[in-house]
């Protein structure tokens, strides 16, 4: 059984215990993972205030940060495969998909290297003619950075790189489910050649979260996760107040028109909802087809569904894995009944796979007049689809933004006017065209409502990392005239 540490200070560690991480295709633990309590969060803690001030980390140029995150990328690029591996073991996510998100998780470390240097301030044209006034961006401080275990190398790129860029430390803390990967990173961060103290990677339950997020010395909380979690979250921020940032979860709508390209809309559909085994926050888990197409959209869409090659994770033939977790498979099949229950229609699967380990079919639920159906509100974070048909354009704006997400949305017409027209009126962060899934270093990833605050990506991400500094600057010779009297 393999075994993964705790990287505090620059040094691997066992944590304050141990528990073992499961094999998704299996169901049986693989490895054992250390598990860190309030007393290695708070030398974590500890370990990145200092290197935040030390002059290691604090004088060196933004150039020079830069540089250290450009071999960064270099690393995972050259350690992707074996990354790969490990994600796929430990979370189940199908190898075909590891192995090219996790390559291309370097190039945001990239992206981010290159802000390094381009975060600048500015000059005030004051209403005073004796002031000079200009403002600084300065790093934020000592961020806690906690993701998921989904995707969690990209996740945790688009934290660890824009504050890295900025001069922030970080305490990131992975999932107590599934942390290999992040565990993994950490020695590859470790040859990067940063200082020590400057990025520590710890893993845990409620426990470390808590004393994380509340830790007096924690100055940001960047958070991927639920939106209940996200609530502990903030409650907790109260105690240091830390400002944060928060990327949480979806119930995206995937709009289809009827003039749109059908076959082009049930491919990208499919990948909206089954890629991944629907394990994303901007999964297209309602599936809004105009009336008149209904019919054959679902025909189609049910036809690829039942085509979907299920296998094991580690075969590059495989196009949908098993869940993560069995607690992910009870909660489907709970919706799922919930859902039938009240009046929904199952097209096809519906069931877990009579197999070892976390295996569930791929879903389509027709909930078309079942509005109350649990699986239209409810984040599944598995390979299920809600469908509902509109009649007109207004229809499907109100069934779209009928929900307290607002992550992702995809919208499927020929007509570019309407598109337009939809792009301003469906409230999410995301917008997709005509395609659905994608994502870039350059791009702001992020939502509003019940999906959080904040974005991830671009520029405005280094900037989340910083804080304005007002400098005055007094050019005058002359004595301060009366010292009563605010200038």
């Amino acid at each position: 059984m393999q075994v993964f540490q705790q990287y505090i200070d620059g040094v691997f560690s066992d944590g304050t215990a141990q528990f073992a991480s499961l094999d998704p295709a299996t169901g049986k633990p693989w490895a054992r993972m250390a598990e860190a309590g309030a007393e290695d969060v708070n030398r974590a803690v500890e370990a990145a205030s200092e290197a935040f001030f030390a002059p290691e980390w604090a004088d060196m140029t933004a150039t020079a940060r830069g540089k250290l995150l450009l071999r960064l990328a270099d690393l995972i690029a050259e350690n992707a495969p074996r990354l790969a591996e490990i994600e796929t073991r430990d979370t189940g996510k199908i190898i075909r998909e590891t192995s090219a998100q996790i390559a291309y998780v370097a190039e945001y470390f990239r992206y981010f290297a290159g802000l390094a240097d381009k975060i600048e301030g500015a000059h005030l044209p004051i209403d005073k003619p004796d002031m000079e006034v200009w403002l600084r961006r300065e790093p934020v401080g000592v961020v806690a950075a906690i993701v998921p275990w989904n995707s969690q190398l990209f996740l945790s790129a688009v934290k660890i790189g824009p504050a890295l860029a900025a001069g922030c430390t970080v305490v990131l803390k992975a999932s107590e489910e599934a942390p290999a990967p992040m565990l993994e990173f950490a020695r590859i961060f470790d040859l990067a050649g940063f200082p020590k103290g400057v990025l520590n990677v710890i893993t845990g339950g409620p426990e470390a979260g808590a004393a994380l997020t509340s830790h007096a010395k924690v100055d940001h909380v960047a958070f991927t996760g639920g939106p209940e979690t996200a609530r502990h979250i903030v409650r907790n921020s109260a105690e240091n107040l830390a400002s944060t940032s928060l990327e949480l979860g979806g119930k995206s709508p995937f709009i289809v028109f009827e003039d749109a390209d059908i076959e082009s809309a049930v491919n990208a559909q499919v990948s909206g909802i089954f890629a991944a085994t629907g394990q994303s926050c901007v999964a297209g888990s309602r599936l809004l087809v105009q009336a008149s197409i209904k019919d054959e959209f679902l025909a189609r869409l049910k036809e690829k569904a039942e085509a979907v090659v299920i296998g094991s994770p580690d075969d590059m033939a495989t196009e949908v894995g098993p869940l993560c977790t069995l607690r992910q498979r009870e909660l489907a099949l709970d919706l799922i009944a919930r859902s039938v229950e009240v009046g929904a229609r199952l097209v096809t699967g519906g069931k877990a796979l009579d197999r070892e380990g976390f295996y569930f079919a791929p879903t389509i639920l027709d909930c078309s007049g079942v509005p109350e159906a649990p699986s239209l509100n409810n984040e599944f974070f598995g390979p299920v689809l809600s469908v509902v048909s509109f009649k007109d354009e207004a229809e499907a704006v109100r069934i779209a933004n009928d929900t307290e997400f607002g992550l992702a949305s995809g919208v499927f017409t020929q007509n570019l006017t309407r598109a337009h027209r939809m792009i301003r009126k469906i409230r999410s962060g995301i917008v997709w065209v005509n395609t659905y899934r994608a994502v870039s270093p350059i791009a702001p990833f992020g939502g509003h409502g019940l999906s959080g605050h904040g974005r991830e990506g671009g520029l405005q991400a280094a900037l989340d990392y910083t804080k304005i500094k007002t400098v005055w600057l007094r050019t005058s010779d002359d004595p301060i005239p009366d010292p009563f009297v605010m200038r």
